[in-house]
């Protein structure tokens, strides 16, 4: 027979002639050869993979029978002392149960606080009475479906650069488990709806790790219920590591519509750095071919605005194999990685191939649930294929529209540095400007969903800011407002509740009030999702009602997915925890309003309070007993606050919003009864 590479994974094909899979080599083979029959059928989409997985009883991974919000009670845990494991150590997952890392308890809830930040002046309603539930919904955010045998990640830098060495986004050992993890926290959905039914889910981007059409894959058929193979390659380890063992996934109630947002890692490299922006850096090939990636150091570059890397500098270095993880071990051991003499090889996969803006939203509509195409069915057709951007209203007969924006860098935008930071195009920037005045001249209450946050980083200082283009000196596109011209525009529009996000791993509430305290009702709320994949791998609910005095409440809470003890999914809670205690990283931030970064002149990184080197008053971080306190650290040479001690990294809210006369008065018609 031959063995050979297909467009569907490897498959077992007739012949006569015994050839090897691309990137083994005959000893390797020897290794792997054991998992080839396995191999055979581990296509999730074939009719002969399904055939198999009935026949062989794929596990399940039901979650726990008690369902419970962070309202009910919190995971706690303390910072291990003294540190046994530096962060170049986290690696070493055997290590962390004996020194007493990953291992929690439950400790109180967190009540939602009632926020007034931008109600009139004295406002106060401590038990509102509700006239009518609007919509109830919820988000999950920055999945990271990774494929961690894929040959083109950088986590060889977790362990060798010291600036980057506490970034879990690089490594983490919950990278094994990212599409166990989305299954559990969909299992929870579905038990939280039974209760009190949500309208629909929103999904708030980095659906995928690196843009990878497996991990899109993945991301989608966990949803949709379908078998799911977790593994790629040669499928190593697939019939005795509990990783990479084919499982079937629950899927989401089929009751409930979700909807889908771009982000960063959905389109660009690992989140970081346009595809095909230089053809000689080859990360097209990269994604297919055998070759583990080398790359250098990625440094921040000696241009005059500060902290913006270099990428393709670094990956034309090619100093150290940035490595993979052996999905025949246990923990996930990371080969190939540092120094080699000779370019170490995997077994490649075309199933891992890139895919671009317009293929990834062609994915999703191949899928079981609803709607199909998740959102980009309303992309108006007259847009080019990489417009991401689409508007609805989830529930007929109640004035709320989910205004959906693509807010991630462009492909052509000729940066150097991490593709992380807020961004629109001319098109992009003329098309909210028109959902916003058609929302509000069509008297609807209005959710900005988003993957990019604003307002609650330091430009210049951070990668997940608003990007001022006119200091990049490598930009070719410039962004086409300003984030204090956005917030203004966004301030012009009083029917605005809230902007959500993701893409900073971070649980933060804050507010934008109005600036003009006669008119409140141009103030709006702001609104993140943490990552389902990092500690402390949650999602968010929101339910938002009309009150009887005719302002609304939106009530938030957090919920972390009700794992099973035994299941993978418990073992990915272990390890990221673990991971925050050896890292500390922090996930309580709050940023300095500053006007000056060292030298450089600031755009206003949040226009609705001073320039003055203060924190921001409406992020707050709730109190535990028992979690933490971790170390306070210091953020470099501009000596930013960290930690609070015993802030938790959850926060739960019922956030006021006053209404515009005119909404009150079309509310009043639509829904009588209140005492305003």
């Amino acid at each position: 027979m031959t063995i050979r590479h297909s467009e569907k994974g490897l498959g077992i094909l007739p012949g006569n002639d015994l050839k090897l899979v691309q990137g083994v080599s005959r000893r390797q083979f020897l290794k792997y050869s054991g998992m080839v029959a396995l191999a055979a059928w581990a296509n999730p989409l074939s009719p002969e993979f399904a055939a198999a997985a009935l026949a062989s009883q794929v596990a399940t991974y039901p979650i726990d029978s008690n369902v419970l919000t962070t309202v009910d009670r919190t995971l706690v845990f303390p910072a291990v002392t003294p540190q046994l494991l530096t962060p170049p150590q986290l690696p070493q997952v055997a290590d962390y149960n004996s020194n007493g890392y990953g291992i929690y308890s439950y400790g109180a809830g967190i009540s939602n606080v009632p926020r007034a930040d931008i109600m009139p002046s004295g406002y106060t309603n401590p038990a509102p009475l509700r006239l009518q539930q609007l919509s109830s919904f919820f988000s999950i955010s920055d999945i990271h479906i990774t494929d961690k045998e894929a040959p083109n990640q950088m986590i060889y830098l977790q362990q060798s650069d010291p600036v980057l060495n506490t970034m879990s986004s690089i490594y983490s050992p919950v990278m094994l488990y990212t599409t166990h993890v989305l299954d559990a926290a969909i299992q929870t959905v579905n038990a939280l709806h039974q209760v009190s039914p949500f309208d629909f889910g929103i999904s708030l981007g980095d659906a995928c790790n690196s843009s990878q059409h497996n991990e899109l894959r993945w991301y989608i058929d966990v949803i949709d219920g379908r078998l799911i193979t977790p593994c790629s390659g040669i499928h190593l380890g697939m019939s005795t590591i509990d990783y990479q063992k084919p499982f079937k996934a629950a899927g989401l109630d089929k009751s409930i519509p979700w909807y889908q947002t771009l982000g960063n890692h959905d389109h660009f490299w690992i989140g970081t750095y346009p595809v095909d922006a230089d053809a000689s850096l080859g990360l097209r090939n990269s994604y297919i071919t055998g070759t583990v990636l080398a790359s250098g150091p990625l440094s921040v570059s000696a241009a005059d605005f500060p902290c913006m890397f270099d990428v393709p500098a670094a990956l034309k270095e090619r100093t150290s194999y940035m490595g993979v993880l052996d999905g025949s071990t246990p923990c996930g051991n990371i080969i190939d990685a540092g120094t080699c003499a000779v370019a170490p090889t995997v077994p490649a996969d075309r199933d891992r191939h890139r895919i671009t803006i317009a293929e990834w939203k062609q994915e999703f509509f191949n899928t079981t649930t609803t709607p199909v195409g998740h959102g980009f069915n309303l992309v108006d057709p007259s847009q080019a294929s990489d417009f991401a951007c689409y508007s609805f209203v989830p529930k007929s007969g109640i004035p709320l529209k989910i205004i959906v924006l693509d807010d991630t860098q462009s492909e052509t935008d000729g940066s150097h540095d991490i593709h992380g930071h807020g961004f629109l195009d001319a098109t992009r920037w003329a098309w909210l400007q028109n959902e916003l005045a058609a929302g509000q001249a069509a008297n609807q209450l209005m959710i900005i969903a988003a993957h990019v946050p604003i307002g609650v980083e330091t430009i210049g200082f951070s990668e997940v800011e608003w990007w001022e283009s006119d200091k990049d000196p490598n930009a070719t596109e410039q962004n086409a407002v300003s984030l204090t011209d956005l917030v203004s525009e966004l301030w012009k529009t009083p029917n605005l509740l809230l902007w959500i996000a993701g893409h900073r791993h971070l649980n933060t509430i804050k507010a934008f009030p109005s600036p003009d305290a006669t008119t409140p009702e141009q103030g709006f709320w702001h609104v993140e999702t943490c990552s389902l994949r990092d500690f402390p791998q949650q999602f968010r609910t929101f339910r938002i009602f009309l009150n009887a005095d005719y302002t609304v409440s939106i009530v938030t809470t957090n919920v972390d997915p009700a794992v099973a003890e035994g299941t993978p999914a418990a073992v990915s809670r272990s390890y990221a925890i673990a991971a925050e205690q050896i890292l500390s990283t922090n996930l309580t931030r709050n940023t300095p309003n500053l006007a000056t970064l060292g030298s450089i002149a600031l755009e206003t990184v949040d226009p609705s309070r001073p320039q003055d080197a203060t924190l921001d008053p409406t992020i707050k971080w709730p109190q535990v007993s028992g979690y933490g306190p971790f170390p306070s650290l210091q953020s470099g040479q501009y000596n930013f606050p960290v930690y609070a001690s015993n802030a938790y990294p959850s926060c739960n809210a019922e956030l006021f919003k006053q209404l515009s006369p005119a909404m009150i008065a079309v509310l009043k018609q639509q829904f009588p009864g209140g005492n305003a």
